[in-house]
This record gives structure tokens, sequence and C-alpha cells, in this order.
């Protein structure tokens, strides 16, 4: 799979490989060069709530989520 870089110095990441990572906008990432051909690109956030279905799967016993209070308070303006 090929991408081209943007007079802007931008690279967009094909759908595929977005999809198939589960990426999306505002993931972070790590750049390194390793050598005068090579770049790689590592992300270096997890996806939300990444694991958290195996995690509740998993429980070995029933549970229920409490009730939670309401919160009627108002932003500060600033």
């Amino acid at each position: 799979m090929t991408t081209v870089m943007s007079p802007k110095g931008h690279i967009a990441l094909p759908a595929a490989i977005r999809e198939e990572l589960h990426l999306s906008p505002g993931d972070d990432f790590e750049i390194e060069i390793e050598d005068a051909e090579t770049i790689t690109l590592r992300r270096i956030s997890k996806p939300a709530n990444h694991g958290l279905i195996d995690l509740l799967l998993a429980c070995p016993a029933e549970f229920e989520l409490p009730d939670r209070d309401k919160d009627d308070t108002r932003p500060l303006g600033l």
C-alpha cells in the first residue's frame, strides 16, 4: 500500500489501515528515523476503552452499576 506526502508535509493513512488498527482522529504517534530510507510510525495511545469489554465479560459475579447523583452545577464563566 502506498500514500503521498502533501505540499504541507501531511501523509494520509489509507482507510483500510485506519479501519484495521481502529485509528481515529486525535490518536498520538511516535515517529523515529531508522535510517536514510526508513521512518517508523508507532501509535502511543490506545483506542478508547481498549480491552474494556473483555474485562467486563471476565467478571466472575454479576454486578450492578449504582445510580449516579445528578450534577446541576454550571461551569464557571471565564
